[in-house]
This record gives C-alpha cells, sequence and structure tokens, in this order.
C-alpha cells in the first residue's frame, strides 16, 4: 500500500519538543519527509466506455520481439494513467515483468503524447489527453529474456508462450473485469496456437473474442511449430507444443490416463467452472519452465521425456494434476483478501495454505486415482515430502502461515538456507495439514465421511459459474463443521501457528501408514534423483550434492551442517578418493555404526579445505510402511471414484 506522508509533515512541529528530539546533535541537519498525493485513480466497478483494440506481432521469433500496437479509448480530456499489471492472479506477488516493457509511444490523433511514470509506483505511466481525441495508440515492445538470468524465457524459434499481461497496458480506475478488450495476434507463419479465448484464424492472424480485461489476462496462448491436440472429454483439450515432432508421440495409454485426470476431478469436486479448459502443455529445455494456474486454462512446462521417457519414473506427472486443481482451488474459490479487483491492488496471501496447499493435497489424489502416477509412486512421494519436513527445525521459530508471506518476502529466490529460513511451505506443509484433516474427518464420523465431502460442498457449488467465489477462514472451518461437528476453527489455527518439532505426521497414522526409513531408495527417489541429476541424502547427513560435488542443500542443525558446510562448498574428495556420489553413499554406509568421520576434501572458490563429516547413522532414504490390514483410510483416499 502507498503510505501518505501528509499526517507525518502536519506533526513535525509537536514532534521538535519530544524528549527524543535531544538525540540529534545541535547544528545536525535534520530534514523531513516530502508527502507525495496518490494521482492514479482507484479502481471502480463501472464499466470502461469502449473497447481496447490489441494488436502484438509475435513473428519475431529468433529475437525475442513482441511488438504491440493498442488502441484505447478516451473516457475524457485531461489525466489519464495506463497501467502495467504488477500484481499477478497465480504469482501471489508484485511480479510482473515491467523492466521488459521497451520503446513505449504514445499518440492522440497523430500527435505525439509526452508520458511520465509515476515516482512511486513505477508500472502506471500518466499521460495528458488533448482535447477532442477519442482514442489514444500506445505502441512497445515486450523484450523476452534470451537467457535464463534476464528471467523466464517466453519467446524461442519454436515456440511462444504469450501471456497477455506482458503485452499490454490498461486504463486505471476501474475493476479489470469493466474493462472490453479484443486482441489479435499475428504468428510466424505455419504455426498452431491455443489457449481459453476462442479465435477466428485467417493465415497467420488470430482474432481472439472480445472478453473482458481481467479474464484476458487470464487467458495465455501458447503457440508453436509443432503442436498436436487431444480431445479428453467434450469440454476439456490436452494441446502439447514440444521443440520436436518426436516429443509428441504420446501412446494411447498416457492420453487415457490424463483423460482419467479429468475425469477423477469432476468426480471429485462435483461440478465444473469452466465452459471449456484447455491444458496448455510444453515439452521443451529452450522454453522457460512454468507450472501457472487459470480458470479455464493452465500453462504447464516439463522438460523432454514427458511421453517418450514415460517409463523411467513420475518425472513431472503431478504438474497437470496440480494446476488442475486450481480451477475449483483458487480460480473459483478464492481468498477474500487474495481477490483484487485490478494488477495493481496489493494481494494478501494469508489462505494460501488451502490456494495451494489443499491443491497440493489433491494434485497427489488426483494422479493416483487417475493412474498418472501409480499409487506406490505416489505413496512414495508423499513419505519424501514428509521426510523431508521432519528433518527441518525452522518450525521452531516460524509458523507455517508466515511462510504465506514468501511470495512478496523472496519472489522466489533461491536461498541458502531453506531448511531453516523456509519458503512457500504453504504448499507442501499444507498437504500434510489437509491429510491431518482427512484422517480426522474419517475418525470422527466412523469412516462414513472424508475429506471428498469437504471437496463437493466447498468446490461444487454453482455448476458453470466461472466466476470468482471468496470464502474466509470462518468459511472453510464452517464448512468442516457442517460435515463433522468438532472445534474445527482451533484445530486450524494450532496446525498453522504451532512451534511444533518435527513435521505434523498425524495424518498418515490416522490413516494407517507410518513414516520409515530403509538403506535404499524408492524407485520414485531413484527416478527423482536421476532427473534432477543430485544425490539426495538430507536424511542421511543432512546434504544435497549435483553431479559435480556441488552442495544445493544442507539442513540447518545436521552433520553436514556441524561440519561446517553450506551451499557454497563443493566436494571434490572423499577419503582421500575423488569425488563421485557412489563414492559418498559408499563412504556413508561404511561408516554406520562407527566413530571415525568420514573425511571429505572441500573446495570453495579457489580455497580447499578438508572437512571431517561426523556422522553414523548409515543410508537412509523414507518410504511409508502400512499399519495395518485391510484397506486404510490413505487407501481409500488414493482409490479411483
Amino acid at each position: 500500500m502507498i503510505r501518505s506522508f501528509a499526517a507525518a509533515a502536519l506533526l513535525s512541529t509537536s514532534a521538535l519538543a519530544h524528549p527524543l528530539a535531544a538525540q540529534v546533535p545541535a547544528g545536525n541537519s535534520a530534514p523531513q519527509p516530502v508527502p507525495f498525493v496518490d494521482t492514479i485513480p482507484a479502481p471502480r466497478d463501472t464499466p470502461f466506455p469502449g473497447t481496447i483494440r490489441l494488436a502484438v506481432d509475435a513473428t519475431d521469433t529468433q529475437r525475442g520481439i513482441l511488438r504491440v500496437r493498442e488502441t484505447i479509448p478516451v473516457p475524457q480530456a485531461g489525466h489519464m494513467v495506463l497501467l502495467f499489471p504488477k500484481w499477478l492472479p497465480g504469482a501471489h506477488s508484485p511480479r510482473g515483468e515491467i523492466e521488459k516493457l521497451a520503446g513505449l509511444i504514445v499518440t492522440a490523433n497523430g500527435k505525439r503524447l509526452d508520458w511520465t511514470r509515476d515516482p512511486v509506483d513505477v508500472f502506471a505511466f500518466h499521460i495528458d489527453v488533448p482535447a477532442g481525441a477519442k482514442t489514444i495508440e500506445a505502441n512497445f515492445q515486450f523484450i523476452s529474456a534470451t537467457k535464463g538470468d534476464q528471467g523466464r524465457i517466453a519467446v524461442t524459434p519454436t515456440m511462444i508462450s504469450l501471456q497477455p499481461n506482458s503485452v499490454s497496458l490498461y486504463p486505471a480506475g476501474y475493476f479489470t473485469r469493466q474493462i472490453p478488450i479484443q486482441m489479435t495476434v499475428t504468428w510466424p507463419a505455419g504455426w498452431t496456437a491455443a489457449g481459453a479465448i476462442p479465435a477466428k484464424v485467417a493465415g497467420a492472424t488470430s482474432t481472439y473474442d472480445t472478453t473482458n480485461y481481467e479474464i484476458l489476462v487470464d487467458s495465455p496462448i501458447l503457440a508453436g511449430k509443432y503442436g498436436k491436440v487431444w480431445p479428453l472429454t467434450d469440454r476439456v483439450n490436452l494441446n502439447v507444443f514440444a521443440d520436436t515432432p518426436a516429443e509428441l508421440a504420446a501412446t494411447p495409454d498416457q492420453i487415457a490416463a490424463h483423460r482419467r485426470l479429468v475425469e477423477q476431478a469432476v468426480k471429485t469436486f462435483g461440478a465444473q467452472h469452466y465452459d471449456r479448459y484447455e491444458f496448455l502443455l510444453s515439452i521443451t529445455d529452450r522454453l522457460g519452465g512454468i507450472g501457472l494456474e487459470h480458470h479455464r486454462s493452465s500453462e504447464n512446462g516439463v522438460t523432454p521425456g514427458y511421453f517418450t521417457k514415460w517409463n523411467d519414473g513420475p518425472g513431472r506427472r503431478n504438474l497437470l494434476p496440480h494446476e488442475f486443481t486450481h480451477s475449483w482451488d483458487g480460480k473459483f474459490r478464492r481468498g477474500a483478501d487474495l481477490w483484487t479487483p485490478d494488477f495493481r491492488t496489493p494481494m494478501r496471501d494469508s489462505l494460501l495454505w488451502v490456494y495451494e496447499g489443499q491443491t497440493q493435497f489433491w494434485g497427489y489424489v488426483l494422479q493416483a486415482r487417475s493412474g498418472l502416477v501409480s499409487k506406490q509412486d505416489t505413496l512414495d512421494q508423499l513419505a519424501a515430502i514428509a521426510a523431508t519436513y521432519d528433518s527441518q527445525p525452522a518450525r521452531a521459530w516460524r509458523d507455517l502461515i508466515d511462510t504465506t508471506n514468501d511470495p512478496v518476502i523472496s519472489s522466489r529466490r533461491p536461498k541458502g538456507w531453506t531448511s531453516w529460513q523456509r519458503s512457500e511451505d504453504y504448499y507442501n506443509e499444507g498437504l500434510l495439514v489437509w491429510l491431518d484433516v482427512d484422517s480426522l474427518l474419517r475418525e470422527k464420523s466412523g469412516g462414513t465421511k472424508s475429506i471428498d465431502d469437504f471437496a463437493r460442498a466447498f468446490f461444487g457449488v454453482r455448476d458453470g459459474d466461472w466466476g470468482e467465489l471468496t470464502y474466509t477462514f470462518d468459511d472453510v472451518a464452517a464448512t468442516l463443521n457442517a460435515i463433522v461437528p468438532w472445534d474445527w476453527a482451533a484445530f486450524l489455527k494450532q496446525r498453522l501457528t504451532e512451534h511444533a518439532k518435527g513435521a505434523p505426521l498425524d495424518g498418515f497414522a490416522r490413516n494407517g501408514y507410518r513414516l520409515v526409513y530403509t538403506d535404499t531408495p524408492t524407485p520414485s527417489s531413484k527416478a527423482a534423483e536421476a532427473a534432477a541429476k543430485t544425490t539426495n541424502l538430507t536424511w542421511s547427513g543432512g546434504l544435497i550434492a549435483n553431479a559435480t560435488g556441488e552442495l544445493t542443500s544442507v539442513t540447518w542443525d545436521s552433520p553436514a551442517f556441524a561440519a561446517g558446510l553450506t551451499v557454497a562448498d563443493q566436494i571434490v574428495a572423499i577419503d582421500g578418493d575423488a569425488w563421485s556420489a557412489d563414492r559418498l553413499k559408499t563412504a556413508i554406509a561404511a561408516a554406520k555404526g562407527t566413530k571415525e568421520p568420514i573425511q571429505l576434501t572441500v573446495k570453495r572458490g579457489d580455497s580447499y579445505r578438508p572437512v571431517a563429516l561426523d556422522y553414523h547413522g548409515g543410508l537412509r532414504y523414507p518410504r511409508l510402511e502400512k499399519t495395518g490390514t485391510g484397506d486404510t483410510g490413505l487407501d481409500r483416499l488414493l482409490a479411483a471414484r
């Protein structure tokens, strides 16, 4: 929020009499802040007069430059403010790439208008509209990253991720749902494109139906040289683009699993909140990766091998179940403090443990129910999540609810000590909370109720409505209480604010499983290590190393931490022999039950040093072990509907 300093200025004279004023040395200059006035009109829920015409030239794929011509009706002469989207739904933070907007020229009646960037909100441009002008025209470019250190690469010679928020400005003073807009895009010759908004195609140009600006921003388009569409149901399509045609070689069984994903989601939630839904899946190592939810689509990016290496392990197949769930959880049902009338108003993320945490929960459940990922692999992935949080000490000082601030605090920048600093833990620790909720519903109802009842009651309302239905913490607790009467509010507050040791694992115990460790990794763990090209020894000393021995993670207060290791280090030798992942694992296994530390040679920059890793617990890999017989609550949770 923009804070006014007017009150501070008015109080400055009385402040001089305060005893603290004596702390200012006599004769020193002591300025007061210059007050500023916010001249950007606040959004009003009133129709914008006219329709914006947005034309995008997306043909310069070699340089990644998108050229924009935008014609905007003028409500009246005088002061007008154009905004570049700042607070983006799904990012939960002010991450609009304003730095990539370039070449902005604004004209009216063929004459150039000077613009001034707002000195406080740099996403805002002030202009003075001359008398008699009916429209203004804004011409500019969005310059995509061409290297990873510039941000996400959105344009390559074979593919484009066109996000309308990156190629448009909108007038301040209106709810975005009240601003009509119609977009045309010229694509490279021979390309195809997919998105949630219908389009008429003439040659290389797609003319999209007129919609409102809120929906346009919520409707990215994926386009490419090589693409294929698989209808999954009469309302849902799987649109896949790849760098090469070979990556599009999906088998009938693979497509059938995606079809079951849609069917299981609809059965689970009991309603659909879209007229049509488009999965937009890019298989590429050139375009920047992404997993971003939208109401009637989702943009999903995976590396090559999604279909062709299907049998190598689960890979990124959790991505589509997660993002599809967001159509219900996050897009249709949205936290009341997160919903905003435009893309300038700050979002408040306090309910992300529902928005993302329960979506994370359903993503794993639906991957198992659909067979997109096997039940056993799903159990093994859940074990890894539980064990990761059980090994991290950060809950001692920072509660779960505070991690909902992380999108704003860190904007997903890398952290050195995530096991102590915490990150966006409302995802996976949130998953554990919702597993706990499911187990309690089953226990307290004698097995007659489960979280499926919550899903239908909370998300399965107003079939066909693809607006936004907001909720509060009290709404969540009240819905649970209507299913099984109990003090759900107190329980949820405890889980969100507690500083307990380890992870909340009661959901597994009540649902018939327990977390155990063995000396061999599960197949899904091995596949995850192979895909990431890492060696995960989080539970075997407290470190993760990449293929060259560089440490990508060190767990706070672990033996690796006690030895002085950090993510700036590279292990170059183990007990006098050159680095290899197998040598390190062999050394850890051999040290089990002994007293002699493992001797490492570690490099940081140009310096080398010996490090004694005093760990003797052997190799430990998590898995879930069944504690009862027959179908347990967790078995029933993961079973197809």
